[in-house]
């Protein structure tokens, strides 16, 4: 099992539209995925880890896939579809990591 992680740093001054992301985006990027992707998880951060302290991401998607070659083929042919849409929720630049999951 692969999962693919979004991550939106929680930079000052950057905007966010939470709305969007979980009513539009999401929605689309599993249409558009389906059936490559087996579970989309979205995590919003709360806090850090220290108290007081801001959550270091505001964001953080987790894609499920059987395999990268899953991922790498359904992502391909839709990464300007996905990507474009982007600006419509948020100005931060996301930072993308591929694990494999081992439990």
């Amino acid at each position: 099992m692969v999962k693919v992680t979004v991550l939106y740093p929680n930079d000052d001054g950057k905007k966010f539209d939470m709305n969007y992301y979980m009513e539009t985006h999401i929605p689309l990027v599993q249409k558009l995925l389906s059936p490559a992707c087996t579970n989309i998880e979205v995590d919003q951060g709360i806090a850090g880890g220290t108290p007081g302290s801001k959550a270091p991401f505001v964001i953080i998607g987790h894609l499920f896939f059987n395999t990268v070659e899953d991922f790498m083929s359904s992502f391909g042919s839709h990464a300007n579809a996905i990507m474009s849409d982007i600006p419509n929720y948020t100005d931060i630049t996301p930072v993308v990591q591929i694990n494999q999951i081992k439990m």
